[in-house]
């Protein structure tokens, strides 16, 4: 996948702390925007839904950091 987008919030604000999505017709992916040579998750895309749905408890990407360790 080569047309990542990284999110409209990430900014000088919330210290670049942001992560990047890309899509194919089939699957979703994401990684972190500081470190893009390092791990991707990739989703199927219907899966992507639920992961998204998980995340709408977390205010921030930072927020959801903070939970993971």
């Amino acid at each position: 996948m080569d047309n990542w987008r990284k999110s409209s919030y990430s900014g000088p604000g919330d210290g670049n702390e942001c992560v990047e999505v890309a899509h194919s017709r089939t699957h979703r992916a994401v990684r972190d925007s500081k470190a893009p040579a390092r791990a991707t998750l990739v989703f199927p895309a219907r899966a992507f839904t639920a992961f998204l749905g998980g995340l709408k408890n977390y205010s921030t990407v930072t927020d959801f950091a903070r939970f993971r360790g």
